[in-house]
């Protein structure tokens, strides 16, 4: 399905504006601001723009979070991005829409068995995506985004260390095939990009041998080697701008179109095909956790923040803080872009 317009709101528009009002009006009561990932809804997107906030991908959500000056962080979308924003900024109140909104990935790596899997296999260095739980970065020696994962797993090669990764296995495939590194991968999976599918995606560039095709490295191999370009959710963004195709086909959650379409407007835009798709359903591309965020439960998040506020225990946060620190030095010193170039 292509889509060249902002995607629908599900409020109704009378709705909609009342709350967006009051959404607006807390926010400034409580010095607050809003950051928001790429792949929830358009609404919150455009709210976050209107207010000072931040629409990006989760590491550069809790990079902006810190530098605010606003004490109270509404963080719009899963909850290891909440996580990461209050190991960030640990004096500040870290709020979300719903604490209930989970990440696959997350879910897939649960800090017990991960532990055990770290404890089993010693003389490995531990780099884990920045899409985990604040338990599991504890545990890690490096965060890593995947903007930033082939430099660091490169540079920890070139040191001669073996890798142990976790926790999506197709990113960890793409980043050991590309560097050569000696990686032990955990089995964990995005639920939106592992359902994207080579030969579906093939039959699509056919009726549009026009259009380039991009991929967010957590897809399978299969759909990843089709791709004209490869990268995190900003990486995407910024080849709609660059590349000189007209139509492109994109393979991450659909929620991106916001972005996308905003950035390179006059570009048609065409969801990838997921298993199982149907005339009803082309794509089935976008987390069903992201897609908790409304704006109903924003105001309910600022009117009562004790009930929506993410909290980390000291112990874990100094730990965690330890292995993204490590990942943000590294790519200043290197001169990795780090702020609005950092997926999850």
């Amino acid at each position: 399905m292509a889509i060249t317009a902002e995607q629908p709101v599900t409020v109704a528009p009378l709705d909609e504006a009342a709350l967006i009002a009051r959404i607006k009006a807390k926010l400034v009561e409580q010095n607050a601001v809003m950051v928001v990932h790429y792949y929830v809804d358009a609404v919150l997107q455009r709210l976050a723009d209107e207010t000072g906030g931040r629409v990006s991908d989760s590491l550069d959500m809790a990079a902006f979070g810190a530098e605010s000056a606003a004490q109270t962080l509404v963080v719009c979308g899963v909850r290891f991005m909440g996580e990461t924003a209050k190991i960030l900024s640990p004096e500040k109140r870290v709020i979300m829409p719903t604490l209930q909104a989970e990440c696959s990935l997350d879910l897939g790596c649960p800090a017990d068995e991960f532990t055990a899997f770290c404890d089993a296999h010693p003389d490995r260095t531990v780099v884990v995506y920045a899409n985990t739980s604040a338990a599991v970065k504890a545990r890690a020696d490096w965060v890593v985004t995947s903007s930033n994962a082939l430099e660091i797993v490169g540079h920890l090669r070139d040191r001669g260390e073996k890798i142990l990764w976790a926790p999506d296995r197709h990113l960890g495939r793409y980043i050991q095939e590309k560097t050569g590194a000696d990686m032990l991968l955990w089995q964990g999976s995005c639920i939106v990009h592992d359902e994207f599918r080579a030969e579906a995606l093939a039959d699509l560039k056919r009726q549009h041998p026009e259009a380039a095709v991009l991929v967010h490295p957590e897809s399978p191999k299969a759909v990843v080697d089709m791709a004209d370009v490869v990268g995190s959710t900003s990486r995407l963004i910024r080849a709609a701008i660059e590349l000189p195709n007209e139509t492109l086909i994109v393979a991450t959650d659909k929620g991106i179109f916001y972005k996308m379409h905003e950035a390179a407007p006059h570009k048609t835009l065409i969801e990838a095909p997921t298993r199982g798709h149907s005339a009803t359903c082309v794509s089935c591309a976008h987390c069903p956790w992201m897609a908790m965020n409304g704006l109903v439960n924003v105001l309910a998040a600022l009117e009562n923040p004790a009930a929506h506020e993410i909290q980390v225990s000291e112990p874990v946060r100094v730990e965690a803080v330890r292995s993204i620190e490590r990942m943000l030095d590294f790519s200043r010193a290197r001169g990795i872009v780090t702020r609005g170039n950092n997926d999850a």
